[in-house]
Order: structure tokens, then sequence, then C-alpha cells
């Protein structure tokens, strides 16, 4: 869980690799291209939902609300039951969920294609395994957790996608599974980049993706 122990990490990871850049996107060959497969813009507004999973939901958070076409993001837990959705049982990493991120969206702004555009950029490494960053741990793990057929085709569809371009060095390992349920999590969490910003977990690690989304995707980008 983003707590004192990952923050110390990063910090004796700073010390040690002094230079290096922090929470850096996974190693590339080439950049994140537009979904092949995708749904259309629809012809009029309303409100939709993803739930993605990618580390510490803190950065995740933060990159989706400044994500044109974003109408909410919430930090929560995903993949395990209403009975374990808390901080202190998921960060033992046994309950089966994962930090999650449920995003609000209009998709006669944004598609759901773009939002998984924006997730494999700069919101996470899809390449690391149960872990991401200085955190550990299958709580930690990328997953795309889909709501209905249509998200899955599009998810595994852009996956299939980026492994023949071999965008990634590595393979990605992100899952793709059904969203049985979302919990909010605990309020501290809501807003923790935005309401933290000089907490050195925050500007080692999540403040960095804000900044790569505005400089590689200005198009998905909003200020707000």
């Amino acid at each position: 869980m983003c707590n004192f122990f990952s923050r110390l990490s990063a910090i004796l990871l700073t010390l040690v690799f002094a230079g290096a850049t922090a929470c850096s996107a996974a190693d590339r060959a080439s950049a994140v291209p537009n979904p092949a497969v995708d749904a259309p813009i629809a012809a009029a507004k309303s409100q939709q939902t993803a739930v993605v999973s990618g580390g510490c939901f803190w950065g995740i958070q933060a990159v989706f609300q400044h994500v044109k076409g974003v109408i909410n993001a919430t930090s929560g837990y995903a993949g395990g039951s209403s009975m374990t959705a808390h901080y202190e049982i998921v960060s033992t990493g046994a309950t089966g969920h994962a930090e999650s991120v449920k995003i609000t969206y209009d998709p006669s702004q944004v598609t759901y294609g773009q939002l998984l555009r924006v997730f494999f950029s700069v919101a996470h490494d899809p390449t690391e395994l149960n872990r991401q960053g200085p955190d550990e741990g299958t709580q930690y793990r990328s997953a795309i957790w889909y709501a209905n057929d249509e998200q899955k085709r599009i998810a595994e569809a852009y996956i299939a996608q980026l492994e023949k371009a071999k965008v990634y060095s590595d393979r990605i390992v992100t899952q793709v599974v059904p969203l049985k349920g979302f919990y909010p999590a605990e309020e501290y969490h809501q807003n923790y980049a935005t309401n933290h910003p000089d907490d050195f977990y925050i500007m080692r690690n999540d403040a960095p993706k804000v900044e790569h989304l505005r400089a590689q995707l200005p198009e998905l980008y909003t200020g707000k």
C-alpha cells in the first residue's frame, strides 16, 4: 500500500540511484499508438465508467483527473469481497483486491480506448508483475476490469496490438478480468496527490505521471 514504508523505500532508492527517472514508463521501443479497435465517440453526452489497476491508486487517480472527458476518478479496491475492502486488510496482499481507480467519463468527449491509451502510456508500467515502482504485492498488479463485452473486446484487442507492434521491450502482464465489484477507498486516500503535493512519494512517483500526460498526450490533457 502507498504508506510510510513505500515512501521510505522510494527515498532510499533515490539515494542509491541518484539521477534516475522516478516511476518511469515502461521501456518502450516506440510511442503507444491509438487503439485500432475502439468504441466510437458518442453522439450525445452521457456517463460511462471504466476501472483499472496499476500500482498505488494515488497516481492513477491523479492522472485520470487530468484527462479530457473524465468527470470523476475514485480510488478504491477491486478483485475481492466487500468484507475485505479496507486499507489495512488489502495491504496484506491476501484479499484478492488490487488498488484500483473507477473512472467516470463522458463518451462524447473521450473513448474507452483512449482511456486505455493513457493507462498504458503514462499511468503505469504494464510489464511489471505484481509491483509498480517501489510498491510490491498482488494488490499492485496491472489489471483492466471490464464491465461488458465491448470493454473486454477493446482491452484484449489493444493489448494484442501493443504486443504485436512490440511497443514494450518486455511482455505486457496486464490482466483483463470481469468487474465483480468496486469499493471506494477510505476518504483520506481520495485526491491524495492533489492534497499532498509536497509528499515525497507523490513528488517522486506520481507528479511525473501527470507531467508525462501533458507532454506526451496533449490532446487528452486538461489542466483542471
